[in-house]
């Protein structure tokens, strides 16, 4: 079966991924930002499936934007749980792949970390999987 997601869609699936990473690298501003932010991209650079091309596609559609933290979650999460919804309804094989590629994305970000993730990059992390899960 072929799967056609609207460019919104893709959209949505983006910046709830990439919004993850971000979040995370805010979250461990204290340590490495920047290592933080590029490992989880790796992460999700490495996505297979539907999923991978979606995530693999150049575009500028992504919207990161917010002048804080909870800015950038009020955005982000939501995406998240959307983009588990849609994936749910438009492409049931690949939800699971989706969810999976943004834990391990969260995780690779985490392990960034020097000395491990601290208190507030786990707390990033149990909010973002708790979005994946409302859906």
């Amino acid at each position: 079966m072929s799967v056609t997601l609207t460019d919104q869609d893709k959209s949505t699936l983006r910046t709830a991924a990439y919004g993850a990473v971000t979040l995370m690298s805010a979250a461990g501003a204290a340590g490495s930002p920047h290592k933080i932010a590029t490992d989880g991209s790796i992460a999700l650079a490495s996505a297979t499936g539907l999923i991978g091309h979606v995530l693999a596609e150049k575009t500028k559609d992504i919207d990161l934007n917010g002048k804080s933290v909870a800015a950038l979650a009020d955005h982000v999460l939501p995406a998240l749980t959307e983009a588990m919804s849609l994936l749910k309804k438009q492409a049931p094989d690949e939800a699971g792949n989706f969810r999976a590629t943004v834990l391990i994305a969260i995780e690779a970000a985490a392990q960034a970390q020097k000395g491990g993730p601290g208190p507030t990059l786990l707390d990033m992390a149990r909010k973002i999987t708790e979005a994946l899960d409302a859906a």
